[in-house]
């Protein structure tokens, strides 16, 4: 998230100008009249440019079925014909320092990132390519310290193969599925993954996005392409589809997670003194108290399960939640990672287990902010003890329980139907075209003109 629960990568101090907060962007959202949809999903907006590779127990809020004119899934005579396919979603990441600029370009494009008031939307791209190309010097370092590329993809091809449980349950069940893999800013693109769905003639469809807590920046923002592709797909549009948008409740990822960090907390020397401390990605505060995201919610009650399932197994260790990678002008949730180690480490706290608690396969937030940034803070600090819960990455009862989601939301399928895009219709109006275009071009004469974008192209050019 950038504005985002599970951002791979953050902006760097140039975006403070730019950093456009509106509640009428949130506030238009796509209210989906299922009774089993308990949170709202944005608008769909026109879709941007995709810079491609540089050539160098599951509760009914957990659950979508889509949409105002479903039908439901008639018949269960047609259940052994199905054929089933399983999409898992996620960010994605670059592969390789050359595909930084154009993977940030990509992240920077989405409206459920850099939300801009609908006035000046049409400069989305103009100023997805400017921050990328100043943002991308400083995300490469990041990238080169923790091997040159993100590990994302990798995890998530892993995580297609761990999956095998998940197959062979729907065989028991004769119900043949297919597993898909969708990134949203890099290969293997959301869209392309649904081509291969169409081409494979999948009958039913399971969304899997790989967040455990239901943001309007990640599993949102893939739900509005997905409803963009199927809104204008005949085949497609008729498609029985479930989407699971959150899973954080579920017992196996509590105990997995349980699992997780009471093999970690045996590595210290005096367990029963460790601070755990889950440290999650941020959101602005907007996100929540203007357009009702459910994501600090949930992860306040990700922690309260976590914790439960930790005492109940006699771990009684004190525990914080901070939330880490904030940008820009605006309030993020609160408290932030880096203030809260400070502090611990002035209260005296020795001994300290991190927990990415928002992040379920390793990447620049993991491997490099947390592990060599957020650790040499906390050592300085005066924090001795320092220790990391790994990410779930393909953790075997993790995957199980993955797959018992996917069974379980299979019923629940309903077709998809998307509303028509509000914005392509007011850029058919030649008033409000016109005055986007004023106010647009002062906007952007102050942004791109300013000494501090000035200074940031002149460092990167020279």
């Amino acid at each position: 998230m950038l504005k985002l629960g599970c951002l791979i990568d953050r902006l760097g101090s140039h975006i403070v100008s730019v950093s456009c907060q509106s509640s009428e962007g949130l506030n238009n959202v796509n209210r989906v009249s299922s009774q089993a949809l308990a949170y709202t999903v944005r608008e769909s907006y026109l879709c941007g440019p995709v810079q491609r590779r540089n050539p160098a127990g599951i509760c009914a809020a957990g659950v979508a079925t889509y949409g105002e004119n479903a039908v439901e899934y008639e018949s269960h005579a047609q259940a052994a014909e199905d054929k089933v396919g399983v999409l898992l979603l996620n960010l994605g990441g670059p592969d390789t320092l050359h595909d930084v600029q154009p993977f940030l370009f990509n992240l920077f494009a989405d409206p459920d990132i850099i939300r801009l008031p609908r006035l000046f939307r049409f400069l989305q791209w103009p100023l997805a390519k400017l921050i990328s190309v100043v943002r991308a010097p400083k995300s490469k370092e990041g990238y080169a310290a923790i091997g040159g590329g993100s590990p994302l993809r990798k995890i998530t091809d892993e995580q297609v193969e761990h999956a095998q449980a998940l197959k062979t349950a729907l065989e028991a069940k004769n119900l043949p599925v297919n597993v898909y893999v969708g990134m949203r800013y890099w290969y293997p693109f959301t869209e392309e993954a649904v081509q291969q769905i169409k081409r494979d003639r999948i009958t039913r469809l399971v969304v899997l996005p790989l967040y455990p807590q239901f943001s309007i920046s990640t599993t949102g923002s893939s739900i509005r392409v997905l409803q963009n592709i199927f809104r204008e797909d005949a085949y497609l549009s008729r498609l029985p589809v479930s989407i699971i948008r959150s899973w954080y409740q579920r017992e196996g990822y509590v105990n997995s997670m349980a699992d997780l960090i009471q093999k970690e907390l045996g590595k210290f020397q005096k367990p029963e003194e460790v601070m755990i401390f889950f440290s999650a990605h941020g959101v602005p505060v907007s996100y929540v108290e203007k357009a009702g995201d459910p994501y600090r919610d949930q992860m306040e009650e990700c922690i309260y399960l976590i914790m439960q399932r930790l005492k109940d197994r006699g771990i009684n260790n004190d525990h914080t939640l901070a939330y880490q990678s904030r940008v820009g002008p605006v309030k993020w949730l609160k408290p932030y990672t880096d203030e809260v180690l400070v502090e611990l480490g002035q209260k005296g706290v020795k001994s300290l287990l991190a927990i990415p608690v928002s992040f379920v396969s390793e990447h620049i937030e993991t491997l490099e902010e947390i592990d060599m940034e957020y650790k040499e803070l906390a050592l300085e600090s005066g924090i001795e003890n320092w220790g990391r819960v790994p990410a779930l990455n393909c953790t075997p009862s993790f995957i199980t329980d993955l797959a018992d989601a996917v069974i379980e939301a299979l019923p629940s399928a309903l077709a998809m139907s998307a509303p028509k895009n509000i914005s392509q219709e007011d850029d058919h109006n030649p008033v409000r075209y016109a005055i986007k275009m004023f106010f647009g071009s002062i906007l952007a004469f102050v942004l791109f003109f300013s000494p501090r974008m000035i200074n940031a192209f002149r460092n990167q050019l020279f």
